[in-house]
Parts: C-alpha cells; structure tokens; sequence
C-alpha cells in the first residue's frame, strides 16, 4: 500500500500493528489488547485526517496508484459477462477509452469509461488515460448501438484530459468531444455518469453528459487542474493547492453549484482501502437510478438532461 505525505501518521500505524501482530504470532507474549488499541488509534486517526481534508488532498486521493480504474469497476459490476468492444470503425482501436456490453445482475449495460494502467508498461499503453478522437468517436459508436438496441449506458470518467497531442488535434479532438457532447443530448436511453477519478476539461465532458451524474467523494471535476491552473496564473506549479481550492473542484463543490446530482460515499481512508465497499456502493447507484430513469418516457429524459445542462452557469443574452 502506498501513502500520500498526508497519510504519514496512518502510515506509522499500519507499521506498529504488523510488528505487534508479527511479535504475538513468533513469541508466546499476549499482545492482543495493545494490538486492539493501536486499531482503535487507527481508526480515530484515519476519521481525524479524512474529516478535514483539503481540495488538494483530494486531488492527490483521486490519483491513487492503488485506487481501482474503469475496468475494475466494470469487471466486478458485470461478474464475468463484460463483452469488450474495439474501434470506432475509421481510425484505431483507442486503449485509453474502453466499453462494450456487460450484465449487472439481469440487466444489461453498454460501459464506457477512459481508462488508466496500474504500473508504467499498461500505463504507457493506456496513454495515461488520455484519449485520442478516436477515442471519442469509439464511445459514440458504441452509445449509438446502445441506443438502436434499447440498452442503457453507464459512463465510467477519470481522465486527466483529452491527449493534447499535435496527431490529435490533426485528426479532429475539440469536434470529436463537440460532436459526442451533442450527441449525448439526444440519445433515447438513460445514460448515468460516475466520475472516479480525475474529471479534467472537455476530456471528461466528452463522456460526461447524462441525465444523472455522480461522484465518488475523493474525485474532482473541473475545466482545468490545479497544476496547468498554477502554471497559467503564476507561471509555477508551487500555487497549485491554491489553485484547487479556488477552482471549487470538489464533489461538496460540484454538489453546491448543481453541477453533480449526488456524491457516492467512499470506505475511510479511500476507495483503494475497501474496493468491494466501493464497489457495492456503485452497484446500488446505478440499479436505483435506471430502475427511476427507465420509468420515464424517452422524451421527457432528454427534454430534462437538455435543461439540466442548459441551466448551469449565468449568461447573459444581448
């Protein structure tokens, strides 16, 4: 397990309770009560550090190395039946974004979501979670089929942004995630999207359009991130927990400005200390909010998700 600086006196817990359980497994000493103390510290101290952590805290929770990625998601939800499906059928087959179909109890789902590697070789091969239009243009296709087939999607986002790459933006990137943003006004199916992770810029909106939306409460959403927000407004990335506070990047944020519909409680301490926790709680969501979503007519979904996004922010029509 790794830990952020902040983690540091849980850090040193986790170490006293392994060497008091290691000393009670190869002596004959009873250390059963100072092991439960030290749990019980643990227990306090993780409540104490996670009650009041900061935007940046948050930031840096949301990129966990350990914390589990779309495909972890979608394998648990879907128990083995996940049928992935590649290609948007002009250019390449995009490893950062994946979907395809997959059953969660009796129903199916078309999944979507960009996906990161957990080590330096699947992350290279993943492109950091950065998709190309191509990318984009797999998750329309497949959000299409979903809906010539009557077949609600779920859309999994944690991304740092769309691939900012000179080949990208030749092939079309700001019109492939444009192209899906309007899109994904009209499709006839419930659409329900969770962010994960990290949720930056036109690169998660390009999945990100739904008649509900969620969070997970370590993650943050926003136009930019705290580091490139920092690198324009003070040309370092020293100011970047500044940034974070002032870009209100957070679920609590993103809730308070109507942005999100819901924040999905995490186990304490993150999603990586209790995946199957984490997991069940996303379950749930998804089950309840269809069986609401699917009562409604076609027409009143997308009349209700078009207003939802038309009403945020303040404009001014002269």
């Amino acid at each position: 397990m790794e830990y952020l600086d902040f983690e540091e006196p849980i850090k040193d817990l986790h170490e006293q309770i392994k060497k008091c359980k290691d000393l009670g497994s190869e002596s004959s000493v009873d250390v059963s009560d100072t092991c439960e103390l030290l749990e019980k510290k643990l227990e306090k101290t993780k409540q104490k550090i996670h009650k009041n952590l900061t935007a940046w805290q948050r930031v840096q929770l949301s990129r966990h190395p350990s914390r589990p990625y779309t495909l972890d998601y979608i394998k648990a939800l879907t128990n083995g039946t996940f049928l992935e499906l590649h290609g948007d059928r002009n250019v390449a087959d995009d490893k950062a974004m994946v979907g395809g179909l997959g059953k969660i109890d009796t129903q199916s789902f078309m999944f979507i979501g960009t996906q990161k590697g957990d080590n330096t070789k699947t992350r290279q091969f993943r492109n950091f979670g950065m998709a190309n239009p191509e990318g984009y243009r797999k998750a329309l296709r497949l959000m299409k089929s979903a809906e010539k087939f009557n077949i609600p999607i779920v859309s999994f986002v944690d991304t740092p942004g769309a691939f900012p790459g000179l080949e990208a933006e030749e092939r079309g990137q700001g019109e492939a995630i444009a192209r899906n943003i309007i899109e994904m006004m009209s499709i006839k199916v419930p659409i329900i999207i969770i962010i994960i992770g990290e949720g930056a810029s036109g690169g998660a909106l390009g999945i990100g359009v739904g008649d509900k939306i969620y969070m997970l409460e370590n993650t943050w959403y926003s136009v930019i991130s705290p580091e490139s927000c920092s690198s324009i407004l003070w040309r370092s990335w020293e100011h970047k927990e500044a940034a974070a506070e002032a870009l209100k990047l957070t679920p609590s944020d993103m809730l308070k400005g109507k942005l999100i519909d819901k924040i999905i409680k995490e186990p304490l301490g993150g999603a990586h200390f209790d995946r199957n926790a984490v997991f069940q709680s996303v379950k749930k969501e998804i089950i309840n909010t269809f069986q609401r979503l699917i009562k409604m007519e076609p027409k009143m979904r997308i009349e209700i998700r078009r207003n939802k996004f038309s009403n945020m922010g303040v404009f001014f029509d002269d």
